[in-house]
């Protein structure tokens, strides 16, 4: 936005004042510009007394020239001339005063007017503060308004990457760039920065949901195009979820939420999407809220259990166990984790369920007789006191802690912030073991083994399910072997189903090995630990 110099040096203290002062300096703002609203009022009337003056000067000119005349017969042509001009000079100075006094009041309304516009814009990116914007959206969506809007919900991918690798600077310019480029792809919108990564795009007149669907790819395409960020060129994305009132719904919390849901599914769907709310979207949500639920109840009622599956070493012999939670519903039966840890990473959950799966491998280690691998979730990580925590449960079971391995899955090293880096660290140095489970899953990369500290590597199931027909698998397969061995690291082969399998994962120089050919996970009372080391 151009400010006048003036503007400016208010814009920027008015930035860096605390929100007190953001408060009094919009309060003061729309106060001067009731003054002014008020001085264009009293300057239509000076208008019109200028009129009635400018009629009482040419009727007195006029009034003067008739008495002249009607004393001498004749009036001189001079005379005519100087009471006209002086008519005229009258008019022109009443026209000119009106038009500079209207002029300097304009002046001063864009400028304050600006200097309260700034108070409502986000200091990095320029779009509108989330106050302001609701209460624009306000305006539009409410019961009863027959105006048509299209609602985008967008939020950008993977910042906490960019900020973590490449500093905070960058994830500004990323935002920075992101308000620009919603501002050249949808010039008229409404846009407002409603969280740190989070905007809202209010397209006015758009009952059209294709039409808003390709507004919003259009968005991402332009996204897509290499900027420079650090130094270096690249490429941003964005999931975006879409509503349009009054169809979706006629309150601004509605149509928020809807977006949101499909946000969210555009999020699960691989982000980089562009999701619009479906009816049947408000279905998977009651079935998220009924799943929490019950996983509360299951946790109160006792419901979790924990299957054991052997790892075995080259020599055949059970050298560990993999701990696998399973929920038995008193109504659906056995629920594997792929159907409910998803929903508990939303939620505070996912911190409870780490809780009880750790107490309850500690305490089965005795019966077990070999090291346990917890598995756990990235949002646990994301906690700064989860290492301590961890610690603090293995002390208090009294275990070794080198007999408890933590799994993580293989996309972690690249999500990971100081947070999660340093809770790593910190387990590593508690005596925990630390795994890279479903390795080469999709996101893994050679980089990993050589920048981040781990003991074992899990390679993924897809690898080994391949292995008697792709050439290419059993040589990835080979190379990571060889690398373990530099790094004097475990590796241990999932998935393995036949004979076949494990002869060539043997030659390849796994080190461990597991799958059902070898033990399916078992409750603890069912498992068989007789071959155990």
């Amino acid at each position: 936005m151009n400010f006048v110099i003036k503007t400016r040096g208010v814009f920027r203290s008015a930035r860096g004042s605390s929100r007190p002062n953001r408060a009094l300096l919009r309060k003061a703002t729309e106060q001067d510009i009731r003054q002014v609203d008020q001085f264009m009022s009293i300057l239509s009337d000076y208008r019109t007394v200028a009129i009635l003056v400018g009629l009482m000067l040419i009727g007195a000119a006029g009034t003067a020239l008739i008495s002249a005349g009607s004393r001498t017969g004749a009036v001189d042509p001079l005379l005519i001339f100087f009471a006209f001009g002086l008519v005229l000079a009258g008019l022109g100075t009443l026209v000119i005063g009106h038009r500079m006094i209207r002029l300097s009041l304009r002046h001063a309304g864009r400028e304050t007017r600006a200097v309260l516009a700034s108070v409502h814009r986000d200091a990095l990116t320029g779009v509108f503060t989330r106050s302001y914007f609701m209460e624009a959206l306000r305006k539009d969506v409410h019961h009863g308004s027959d105006k048509s809007l299209g609602y985008m919900l967008l939020d950008m991918d993977n910042l906490k990457v960019l900020n973590d690798g490449s500093g905070h600077s960058a994830g500004d310019a990323a935002l920075a760039h992101l308000a620009k480029t919603i501002a050249q792809v949808m010039p008229g919108a409404l846009v407002g920065r409603l969280d740190g990564d989070e905007f809202g795009i209010a397209i006015a007149d758009c009952d059209n949901r294709g039409a808003l669907r390709r507004l919003a790819e259009e968005l991402l395409c332009r996204l897509d195009e290499p900027v420079k960020i650090a130094g270096r060129p690249t490429r941003l994305s964005a999931t975006i979820g879409l509503a349009l009132a009054p169809i979706d719904a006629s309150d601004v919390d509605d149509l928020i939420a809807k977006a949101d849901l499909a946000l969210y599914k555009g999020k699960k769907a691989g982000r980089r999407q562009v999701i619009a709310f479906d009816p049947d979207m408000l279905g998977d949500e009651r079935h998220r809220r009924f799943v929490e639920r019950e996983l509360r109840a299951a946790l109160l009622m006792d419901e979790l259990e924990l299957h054991y599956q052997p790892v075995f070493g080259t020599d055949m012999r059970v050298r560990s166990h993999e701990a696998l939670l399973r929920w038995r519903h008193p109504v659906r039966g056995m629920i594997p984790p792929i159907q409910f840890i998803g929903i508990a990473e939303e939620s505070d959950l996912i911190d409870k369920l780490g809780e009880w799966v750790v107490r309850r491998a500690c305490a089965d280690l005795a019966v077990l007789g070999t090291p346990v691998a917890v598995n756990v979730s990235p949002a646990q990580l994301r906690r700064s006191d989860f290492a301590r925590q961890l610690g603090a449960m293995v002390a208090e079971a009294g275990i070794d802690p080198t007999r408890l391995i933590v799994e993580i899955t293989e996309n972690v090293p690249m999500i990971a912030g100081a947070v999660e880096q340093a809770n790593l660290d910190a387990i590593r140095t508690l005596g925990l073991k630390v795994a890279i489970d479903d390795f080469g899953a999709g996101h893994a990369s050679l980089q990993y083994l050589r920048g981040f500290a781990f003991d074992i590597i899990k390679i993924d199931r897809s690898y080994v399910a391949n292995l008697g027909d792709n050439r290419i698998d059993a040589m990835i397969v080979g190379a990571i072997c060889d690398i373990a061995r530099s790094l004097q690291v475990d590796v241990i082969a999932e998935g393995v189903e036949t004979e076949q399998q494990l002869e060539k994962l043997r030659l390849a120089g796994c080190s461990a090995f597991q799958g059902y050919f070898l033990g399916r996970p078992q409750a603890l009372s069912r498992l068989d630990i007789a071959s155990a080391a």
